[in-house]
């Protein structure tokens, strides 16, 4: 459980000499995250000015975290790069299999039985590879991160979207697909095009009901699900110096629902107090001793319009609660225009449950302001008219406030606490009744709403809000209930009104807990041996991607055209399927079967041109692999929002797509499909996609010339004869090309091995 002092002060020694070498071939003031890449440039890399938003730039991050959903499968390719031990400090967390059904002791029973043979791997490579290992109960990956590993200035990739949540205490974290941690892994500089800047100052001081939440609610509002595509976003001013290290940490981690890279805070007083809270004393002074490279230049908070791509003000005294949803995290309501909201859409307004926690808000910051809610409900003799449930970030701080009495707290409000997991917030939830698809509404203090995700049902309207909103919205059981101005009828008839809530950052007695949860890897692993079954039909060993042949590919079959939003969640499911996650065959049976037919707008029900008939998108494309056919799969703008799940990219490459020609990509899911060797591809005139006709086979031209800023053709061959030539555009560099044509970036890492 070390956070690697010395690492932290090797990072800290060439501070200063970078930076200024930094500020010295930039020509002005640094930004913060600007400080922090050109700390992190890879070893031979020449001290220049990169540009934002073009420039590929090679990195080397201080380490690598990883989720047991996304770990097997980055895992099983780290075994074949021929390494014996992880080139940077690296650790595995058992977060995402653990399926919330009654309360956390049972949940996490039945999950250590379930998903034993997963677990048993995932410890013994661990062991094996000298990698940190956190058992199942320990906690969610960001809480843990947060608590234990992230540090001001320092630089981490992990294989889960929310990863940005450790920029709550100054930290680059940018959320990866298993490739990219593969490659670190094995001690290769990791490439990043240089990213544009957003400025968010703010001002004031939250107040009430207002929490930090609030802020990032707000700036969904106004940027939408892809308006920090390619932008890392860096918080400031006097309103980012009041906010408690975990509040900024749920700002962070919530950028992931904008697009951005990630999102950061500069190290002040309160993110020393944290790191001090948490047992990290020892960083906090050696933080202290660089303190002015941990945050941007006067100069640049000074004048933000000059040195930022895009600048954003939001006041913190004069901001409001807010509420988004229901389908997508940017739909924005402040709690006064909630309500007539609710009616105005005819969303059903009677609050089916309300669940607080997560990666995203389940600090003891968090939890203590909605048990003080909980508190007020049982003192004001108020019964919740919604389900309640708690799920708490870490065994630390579960343990932590049990000891403080907030868990009794929520029991006598009828609240059921489950397991130290994500559970509820990536459909890890066995909700009963939900395969009834009724409209419904719930709400949660997650991070991501996209219909049917937290329980299959695609007429669940699912809100985002602080954990404060949720507990008052859950004790009234009704979404047009306005805490700060409405009042509720108690047991005894009696109208009452809810205070504020209240709570504290961090606990006046200290964090405490038995039993982290976490396994250190042996000295040394050459003895250990990782075995996986033939027979399992959970882990699976892989194979190499075959090359490319040489040639441009032609006559590809239209798999599917895809309509509207198409985010990682339709492209490769969660839920049930996670315990596929380490089974590439078995897990492609999902590829595609969430995605909308632009032609009879259904989903999992595509044309298979060898026969005519309509069939389920998996089935379709094995017809085609198994007649040596390669096929293409066309989108809409966006195309791969959400989760860094690597599994949406390596599906389709393993089924035989060839190429994915979209309007636009979010960022995580481009480099993927680039990492497994896959063309992604976007139209120079995004109308060509309405020249897609259902028939059509497809040939890519101009490949056997393939080069950087180099347009390719696109020849619709339509089944009437007739055709279109489109040209598309790529961002492939000299690297990622020839990791196309190795057949994937894997494959060149085992050759220089």
């Amino acid at each position: 459980m070390a956070f690697d002092i010395e690492m932290i002060k090797e990072v800290y020694d060439r501070y200063p000499e970078r930076i200024a070498a930094a500020r010295k071939a930039v020509g002005r003031p640094l930004a913060l995250t600007e400080k922090i890449l050109y700390a992190h440039l890879s070893e031979g890399v020449a001290s220049q000015a990169y540009d934002r938003g073009v420039s590929y730039v090679d990195f080397k991050p201080d380490r690598v975290a990883m989720q047991d959903a996304t770990a097997q499968m980055a895992l099983l390719q780290f075994m074949q790069a021929g390494k014996s031990q992880v080139a940077v400090p690296s650790t595995v967390h058992c977060d995402h299999l653990i399926q919330a059904e009654v309360g956390a002791e049972k949940d996490l029973s039945q999950a250590k039985d379930k998903n034993r043979e997963v677990y048993d791997f995932l410890s013994s490579v661990s062991n094996k590879y000298g990698i940190g290992f956190w058992k199942p109960g320990a906690g969610i990956i960001h809480q843990v991160v947060l608590e234990n590993y992230a540090f001001p200035g320092g630089m981490m990739i992990g294989t889960d979207s929310h990863t940005p949540n450790a920029g709550g205490l100054g930290m680059v974290a940018i959320g990866v697909g298993g490739a990219d941690a593969c490659d670190v892994m094995a001690g290769l500089p990791w490439e990043l095009k240089f990213p544009k800047l957003i400025g968010v100052k703010l001002t004031g001081k939250l107040s009430g009901w207002t929490s930090a939440k609030d802020v990032i609610l707000k700036v969904a509002g106004i940027l939408t699900v892809k308006g920090g595509t390619g932008a890392i976003v860096e918080y400031f001013g006097e309103g980012a110096n009041s906010l408690s290290a975990t509040g900024k940490g749920t700002i962070c981690n919530m950028g992931a629902e904008i697009g951005a890279t990630t999102s950061i805070f500069g190290y002040d007083e309160k993110s020393a107090a944290y790191l001090s809270g948490t047992g990290r004393a020892d960083v906090a002074e050696l933080a202290n001793g660089i303190a002015e490279h941990l945050t941007g230049d006067p100069e640049v908070y000074a004048d933000p319009a000059k040195y930022f791509d895009e600048v954003i003000e939001i006041n913190l005294s004069e901001l409001e609660p807010h509420v988004n949803g229901p389908f997508t995290p940017d739909l924005a309501w402040p709690i006064s225009k909630f309500a007539a909201a609710v009616k105005e859409n005819d969303w059903p307004a009677k609050l089916e449950v309300g669940l607080i926690g997560s990666c995203t808000n389940s600090s003891y910051e968090d939890i203590s302001r909605a048990a003080s809610l909980a508190q007020q409900a049982v003192d004001k003799k108020l019964i919740a008219k919604s389900e309640y449930t708690i799920t708490p970030g870490s065994e630390q701080v579960r343990y932590t406030v049990d000891r403080d009495g907030f868990l009794d707290t929520f029991g006598k409000m009828g609240g059921v606490v489950l397991a130290n997991a994500c559970g509820p917030c990536i459909g890890q939830w066995a909700r009963h009744g939900a395969e009834k698809q009724e409209k419904n509404s719930i709400i949660t203090s997650f991070n991501r709403n996209f219909a049917k995700r937290a329980d299959g049902n695609p007429n669940t309207h699912a809100f985002v809000a602080s954990p404060e909103i949720v507990t008052a919205l859950a004790i009234a059981g009704d979404l047009t209930f306005n805490p700060l101005t409405d009042t509720l009828v108690n047991e005894e008839g009696k109208q009452v009104k809810l205070d504020e809530p209240a709570g504290l950052e961090l606990p006046t007695k200290g964090f405490a807990v038995e039993d982290a949860g976490y396994q250190k890897p042996a000295e040394d692993g050459s003895s250990v041996v990782v075995s996986v079954s033939e027979t399992s039909d959970r882990l699976q060993l892989l194979e190499s991607f075959q090359p490319w042949e040489g040639t441009d590919l032609k006559g590809l079959k239209l798999l599917i055209k895809a309509k509207g939003k198409c985010t990682t969640d339709h492209i490769s499911m969660a839920g049930p399927w996670l315990r596929f996650r380490g089974h590439l065959d078995n897990i492609s049976n999902n590829m595609l079967i969430g995605a909308v037919n632009a032609y009879n707008d259904q989903t999992n029900s595509v044309k298979n041109q060898l026969t005519g008939a309509y069939g389920e998108v998996p089935a379709t494309q094995r017809d085609y692999k198994a007649n040596g056919i390669g096929s293409i799969v066309v989108g809409d703008e966006n195309y791969g929002e959400g989760s860094s799940r690597e599994h949406a990219a390596m599906e389709p490459r393993f089924l035989g797509v060839r190429a994915i020609l979209v309007k636009s990509f979010a960022r995580i899911h481009e480099t993927n499909l680039k990492k497994q060797g896959m063309l992604a591809l976007t139209f120079v005139n995004p109308s060509d996609y309405e020249l897609i006709q259902e028939d059509d086979s497809i040939d890519i031209l101009g490949l056997t010339d393939f080069a950087p800023g180099k347009q390719l053709q696109v020849v619709l061959n339509h089944a009437d004869g007739s055709y279109d030539t489109i040209q598309v555009n790529h961002t492939y560099n000299e690297g990622q090309i020839d990791w196309f044509k190795a057949g994937s970036a894997l494959n060149l890492i085992k050759a220089k091995s």
